[in-house]
């Protein structure tokens, strides 16, 4: 069997790390198995869609390298990948769904529904208000279409029996069907529900596997009953579990960055956003972290997806992201780095000295978004960070400092940051200091905050002239006090 397999997002919302995860997975497990993937845009909720949606997350599974062999941009044998553009397809199922005897005509109104929902919520059977139409008289239907009423397509799920899930992930998951009630497929105007025109596109697609969330789970046997009674055969499924914050609640904005997009802009390099999502409800072997797409598409399997909520920790994102930068050699850092700066409209990537900067920090980045608030004042003059220069200010010890870090870094022969590194060192001798209290007025002075990358490299990478001034501006605020 030739696998084919799909990610099929609503443009409801941006594509957020959970969806992407699903994409990952689909995209690893086609791979795997030398199959083909499926891009498919599920957009027939145009009242709740997002404006440049689609866009988004096309943008993101190209950012990711997530290439779908199929799909609206990319076309294909079994198009189109929009559902917007399938209503023929979904018409002509219902039409042979009421032929057939397996879909009907349902008149209820909104107010009519809740009241039986309210009623058979004092019954062992809660499904009951969704059939209440399933076997009208033809007077009574007659009797609804002189009123005028609107119908819904609600298929005629069995009454008895059960339906089986044997889930790759999740195991062997029974459903009694009595429980299920009557799924609407088609709403008034001819709108076809997630219910019909998922099952329906898999089934036309010829889609052989379907890999989603486990919230989706309980649709899982009504829309197998329905590809049946089209008579075809329901793809094997694996629904993944949800992706939780550190706190064990459902990841959400505030938890941190939730779009793909935003650890983009954050710096984050996209091999290793695969990786760290990979392992996200998946493992190797249980200890092995560091591993390339092709390790990943290699070993992918279903059978090792864990069904426990997994838990999205930023810290070790962070962490795998400076493994994947530092591993980079200089010259693929900065093009990476100078390539992020101008996605970024930041003036700092058209500096000529960006490439000095990489040895200062390459070892000390989570990615590249921190380049800026470490180093970018090496690259240009900036007011100093207010909280940090009023600590310069209010240090009783300045003006020593400065004085005397001056003098030993203005009669420097060499100055390069080993000559630098003893004149400072010689410095905290004079004044008889420890290098933490002394250094502090001067790193301020140099880089504007106190957070920096190394002092004695910031200092020999701006030059005597320019660290000199630098010193001089911070001696003169703190005479004038």
């Amino acid at each position: 069997m030739s696998v084919r397999v799909r990610f099929a997002p609503s443009p409801t919302g941006f594509l957020h790390v959970g969806g992407v995860r699903t994409a990952l997975y689909v995209w690893l497990f086609a791979r795997h198995h030398g199959g083909t993937t499926v891009l498919r845009i599920e957009d027939t909720d145009t009242e709740r869609e997002e404006a440049g949606a689609i866009e988004q997350i096309q943008r993101s599974l190209d950012w990711l390298g997530l290439d779908f062999d199929e799909s609206p941009s990319a076309g294909g044998p079994h198009g189109p990948y929009l559902q917007s553009e399938r209503s023929e397809h979904y018409q002509a199922a219902v039409d042979r769904l009421l032929a057939q005897g397996d879909a009907y005509r349902c008149y209820q109104t909104a107010e009519e529904l809740e009241v039986a929902r309210a009623e058979a919520r004092q019954t062992d059977d809660p499904a009951l208000p969704t059939r209440l139409h399933r076997d009208l008289t033809a007077e009574q239907i007659a009797a609804f279409e002189q009123e005028g009423r609107p119908a819904v397509i609600r298929f005629r799920t069995p009454l008895e029996g059960e339906t089986v899930i044997d889930d790759l992930v999740r195991g062997r998951v029974v459903f009694e069907h009595r429980l299920l009630g009557d799924t609407v497929l088609m709403r008034g105007g001819g709108r076809p529900t997630y219910q019909l025109a998922n099952p329906l596109d898999d089934l036309e697609m010829g889609i052989t596997h379907v890999i989603r969330g486990e919230d989706l789970l309980s649709s899982t046997p009504r829309q197998k009953l329905l590809v049946e009674a089209l008579g075809g055969t329901f793809p094997q499924t694996a629904h993944l579990s949800m992706i939780l914050g550190a706190d064990k609640k459902r990841l959400s904005k505030r938890h941190g960055a939730a779009s793909v997009e935003e650890f983009r802009d954050a710096g984050y390099l996209p091999e290793a956003l695969v990786n760290f999502l990979a392992l996200c409800g998946w493992s190797w072997d249980g200890e092995t972290e560091l591993m390339s797409v092709a390790e990943l598409v290699e070993r992918f399997s279903l059978e090792r997806v864990n069904p426990a909520p997994a838990v999205f920790d930023h810290e070790k994102l962070a962490w795998m992201n400076g493994q994947y930068l530092r591993a980079l050699d200089a010259e693929a850092y900065a093009n990476a780095l100078r390539s992020y700066l101008e996605d970024a409209g930041s003036p700092l990537a058209s500096s000529a000295r960006l490439e000095e900067l990489v040895p200062l920090v390459q070892e000390k980045l989570g990615a590249f978004g921190e380049f800026d608030s470490l180093v970018g004042s090496l690259l240009e003059a900036r007011e100093p960070e207010a909280e940090s220069w009023q600590k310069l200010l209010s240090d009783e010890n300045a003006g020593r400092i400065l004085d005397a870090a001056i003098t030993a870094l203005a009669g420097l022969s060499t100055f390069d940051a080993d000559s630098v590194e003893s004149a400072l060192r010689a410095v905290c001798e004079e004044l008889e200091m420890k290098p933490r209290q002394a250094f502090l007025p001067i790193r301020i002075a140099i880089a504007g905050s106190t957070v920096a990358a190394g002092l004695y490299e910031s200092i020999a990478f701006l030059g005597r002239e320019a660290s000199l001034e630098r010193l001089e501006r911070a001696r003169v605020a703190v005479a004038s006090l």
